[in-house]
């Protein structure tokens, strides 16, 4: 399966022998630096709405109009409400003073309604119709919140950002098969003299694609792990040092998973790269006949 790459030393010196001025290891390690950072972003995205999604599936507020006179009676309330694990009241001052680094002075203008919350988790089986009404004996206007639901346009972007990051993987991919079909076909002309003296003393059109199949193949190689490293370092200055990305992901980073997918990327793209190879060669040897 693998007998393309055992040539024997003669047959290597049919084919001029990659040097560092060729073009399809340089092309093949830009796109694998790209396709790497894509990947990454792509699977951090996936790993914060992760992280996003498990911390409100059971989180819900209680909001109440008009500051909530009767707040700390209404936490009580709801954390006395069965199926409730934990509730934190959160004081209209507070709010304002949060809405504050947004809104300004603007944010203490008693024309601006703002309302108190509480936040609450809840148990699996909880009753939240019951809590409502309870709390409602209090604070009429009170209303429970999902979380879920306030973040939902966040996590609808963050899926559509996925989507964008696995497209552009997968364009980046298609570009890199085009420049090493490319790559191919110009090193069968430049070859053509050799390949006819080849078919003259009897070689096979599949002999003659496997020289030029372990050519590709190693250059592909030599690109893809050398724009897979690129790509790492980049990634562990970005990991080390720009913190307040975990901040804002709330913590997420790339798991075990995540990073064993990036590193067989590059043996991925260079996969790809030899099965085009072979295919354009083959089919452009047949043609010529």
């Amino acid at each position: 399966m693998f007998d393309w790459l055992f040539v024997s030393l003669p047959e290597r010196r049919l084919l001029a022998a990659t040097g560092r001025r060729a073009p399809t290891p340089w092309v093949i390690a830009i796109m694998s630096f790209t396709i790497m950072l894509v990947a990454a972003t792509g699977l951090a995205l996936a790993s914060t709405a992760s992280v996003l999604s498990r911390a409100i599936e059971a989180r819900y507020s209680l909001e109440v109009p008009g500051g909530g006179a009767n707040l700390d009676a209404l936490a009580a309330i709801v954390r006395s409400s069965p199926g409730v694990a934990s509730a934190e009241a959160i004081p209209e001052n507070e709010m304002r003073h949060t809405l504050e680094r947004w809104l300004g002075p603007a944010a203490q203008s008693q024309e601006l309604p703002v309302p108190a919350l509480i936040n609450f988790d809840v148990k699996p089986g909880a009753h939240l119709g019951s809590i409502e009404q309870r709390a409602r004996t209090i604070a009429p206007g009170a209303r429970i919140v999902a979380h879920r639901d306030s973040v939902a346009p966040l996590l609808r972007s963050l899926a559509f950002l996925q989507a964008i990051a696995f497209g552009l993987v997968v364009l980046l991919s298609a570009a890199a098969a085009a420049a090493v079909v490319l790559a191919a076909r110009g090193a069968l002309d430049t070859h053509r003299f050799t390949i006819d003296v080849m078919h003259g003393i009897g070689a096979t059109d599949l002999q003659v694609t496997n020289l030029f199949q372990r050519k590709i193949a190693i250059d592909a190689f030599i690109g893809s792990i050398a724009g897979g490293v690129a790509a790492a370092a980049v990634l562990l200055v970005l990991a080390g040092g720009a913190s307040f990305v975990r901040d804002l992901t709330g913590g997420a980073t790339l798991g075990l998973r995540d990073i064993v997918v990036l590193t067989l990327l590059p043996f991925a793209l260079t996969a790809l790269a030899t099965w085009v190879a072979r295919t354009a060669v083959l089919r452009a040897l047949r043609e010529a006949l």
